[in-house]
Formats: C-alpha cells, structure tokens, sequence
C-alpha cells in the first residue's frame, strides 16, 4: 500500500520486537493508541497531542501493522486516564521523567547561559530547549514560550549589567552624552545616517561619524563571548530608536543599546569609507583619463592632413577587400608614413600615460588633498604582506 512518504521515514514507523513486547495485550483503539504515542516519543522525545500531530501516512502504515484500519485512531482519548498510564509507561521504557516546576528554572538558567549568547530567533531557542531536554531525559512542557522568555530576560539582564561594569565610569559618561540634551539631535543622527553620494563631502562626513562613534571609547572586549548575530540584533533596535526613547529604558539597557549602535556603526562606518575611498580613486582616475582623452584627441585634429590621409586609407582598404596591403595600400600611404604613423602613436601613449598622472596629482593638490589628514587620523592600516612594506612605512611618517 503507498502511504504517502518514503520508505526512509517507514523505517521510523516499523514495530519492532521491543515495541510488540510493550504494546503486550493491548488491542483495539487504545492499543494502536499506545504504538502511536511509543514511535512518537521515541523519535521527537515528548508525547503527540492529537492525531495531526503524526506525519502523513505513519498512521495508516501503523494500522497495516497492527491488523486494523486508519480510522480506528479516532476512538483513542490522547489527553484521557489510559493514555496518562500509557505515558508513565512510555516514560519508564526511555528512561525519562515528567517536567517539574524546579526543571523550569534550571533550563531558564541554561538558556542564558549557553545559548541566548549565540541566538536571537524563539524558535532557535525552543529547539534548543527541547533538544536539552533530550539530553537529560526530561519530557518537555507543553508549552516552552515561558521559559524561552524568562531564559532570554535572565539573559538580557546579565549581558547588559556587565557591559556596564566593563564600560567603567568614563565609558558610562562618554555614552550618555550621545543622546544627552543639545547634542542627541546631531550625533544621534549622524550615527544612524547611510553614506551619501561618492565625493570629497561624503568621505569627510563619514570620517566625523567615525571620529565621533570612536571618542565613545569602547574596549575591546566589550562584547566577548557574544555572537556577532546578537550584536546585530541589539544594534537594529538602537537604530529604531528616538533619544526619548532611550531614556525610556532602564540604565544598563540604555547603555547596552548605545554601545551596540556605536560598536556596529563603527564597522560599518569604516567598511563604507573604505568603499567610498576607493570609488573616489576611480572617479578621479576617471576624470583625468577623460581630460586627456579630450586634449590629445584635439591635438590629433590639429595636425593637418591627418585626418584625410586615414579618410584615404579607409576607402582603399574597403574599395580593395581582397588585395594585398603592398598592392592596394602602400601606392596609397605610403609604408614609411605609416611607420611613422605608428611611432607618433607609441609616443602619444606614453605621453597618455604621463598626462594622467598630472592630472591625477593636480586633482588631489587642489581638491582631494584634504582627505589625507582625515583618513589617517581614523583609520588603522595593517598589512603582513611584505612587498607592501614600503607603502605602510610612508603611511607612519606621514601620520609622524
């Protein structure tokens, strides 16, 4: 009979002799009732509480076991007195024990612990709770939401006392003034502001929101032994948040929240004036390639007869498809003008490139010199690569 899914999960669902061996003189719905409540325990560790709760077909490939028919399921009570015996049964068979009031508070703590420091989503938390419960052989509660909750709150109130133990009194200072009275306005937004448009302007204005997020002082260690996931999450409420909003909160999470939003943005901060410094270069190389382009190709127009001559030299070559270039295009340009034509092309590359680089360097004298200073006054440069040592060498003298 096809019930509907593969024969990996039949495997699952197949009786064994240990699970005949319990079943033992039950028979009829509350026999088929137990087989159902046995392989559901044994592959999810907790009880089904109903029929829908079993995967399509197990049911009807069960009752093929058992001699009966699907719908004889339908008699069996999952919350009555005889499926609470087949429970203890049950139970008893895997060794497990029934959840208590005391166990809610030890898996809280665990929780907190070891992983509400990783992971953010309830149902990654509820998966790890039941999987704990697995582990110490405890049937899990019905309902997992209120110890996911007291898990996470226990969680949240420890990470945030510590970072502002760890944040000192200069650092608690430091934050507060991000969204004290007169300055929450401008440094609050600035933080929370995206990169504009590449320019000279926007590189600046990146650096000040990076030279402010970094006068907060954060330490290193600040968020140790924290995911990078979790982080993200704290940072993402910061940035919906008004200074009102703020103040709103109780010290230690309003700390928390802060220290996230500068730690984060400082990243992200670094990460777009990386970028912007790079389309910069290539909007300045881009520029004076142009500048060029336009100079030599007006000086090529100047020469006289040039252009008639390559006029020339086109209508032959097409008028002549087949002939040799000896044949058809020497009678016409002649080869030594051509030679010549090539060296003057040779020459004018060279001269290209040394044109662009004039202007390259006259573009940053007079206009982008000014991000110099600003970027090494913020950013940290590194490199193990020692062919470019001599480039990390002039960067120290140029801050020295």
């Amino acid at each position: 009979m096809d019930h509907g899914f593969s024969d990996e999960p039949l495997a699952d669902w197949t009786l064994v002799e240990v699970d005949r061996r319990l079943l033992g003189q039950k028979t009829g719905p509350q026999g088929f009732g137990f087989v159902m409540l046995l392989k559901f325990f044994e592959l999810e560790a907790r009880f089904a509480r109903g029929v829908a709760d079993f995967p399509a077909g197990a049911v009807s490939y069960v009752a093929d076991q058992l001699g009966t028919t699907a719908s004889a399921l339908d008699a069996y009570d999952f919350s009555g007195r005889t499926s609470k015996r087949h429970r203890v049964q049950i139970r008893a068979a895997f060794g497990f024990r029934e959840f208590s009031l005391a166990d809610e508070a030890v898996l809280a703590e665990w929780l907190a612990r070891e992983v509400c420091p990783r992971e953010v989503r309830d149902g990654a938390l509820a998966e790890a709770l039941l999987g704990r419960c697995r582990q110490l052989r405890i049937e899990p509660p019905a309902r997992t939401s209120r110890i996911v909750g007291a898990g996470r709150a226990a969680f949240e109130q420890k990470f945030c006392t510590d970072v502002a133990a760890r944040l000192g009194p200069g650092g608690v200072a430091r934050l507060e003034a991000v969204v004290a009275d007169g300055t929450a306005g401008w440094l609050l937004a600035m933080l929370k502001a995206d990169p504009g448009p590449a320019g000279l302007e926007s590189w600046l204005i990146e650096v000040e929101k990076l030279s402010a997020a970094q006068t907060v002082g954060l330490p290193g260690d600040l968020f140790s032994g924290i995911s990078e996931k979790v982080v993200g999450a704290w940072r993402a409420r910061a940035a919906r948040m008004y200074p009102s909003d703020f103040w709103d909160t109780p010290r230690p999470v309003r700390l928390t929240l802060l220290a996230e939003l500068c730690h984060q943005r400082s990243a992200e901060i670094t990460d777009s004036l990386v970028d912007l410094l790079l389309l910069l270069v290539l909007k300045i190389n881009t520029s004076a390639v142009r500048k060029v382009e336009k100079e030599l190709t007006e000086d090529l127009q100047r020469v006289q007869g040039k252009t008639a001559l390559l006029f020339k030299l086109a209508e032959t070559v097409v008028g002549h498809p087949d002939g040799t270039v000896r044949d058809v295009v020497f009678p016409v340009v002649s080869e030594r003008k051509l030679k010549q034509l090539v060296q003057e092309a040779r020459a004018n590359e060279t001269v290209f490139q040394g044109k662009v680089r004039t202007v390259l360097r006259n573009s940053y004298s007079n206009h982008y010199r000014r991000m110099l200073p600003a970027l090494l006054s913020v950013l940290r440069f590194r490199c193990h690569n020692t062919a470019f040592r001599p480039i990390m060498d002039a960067i120290v003298l140029l801050k020295r």
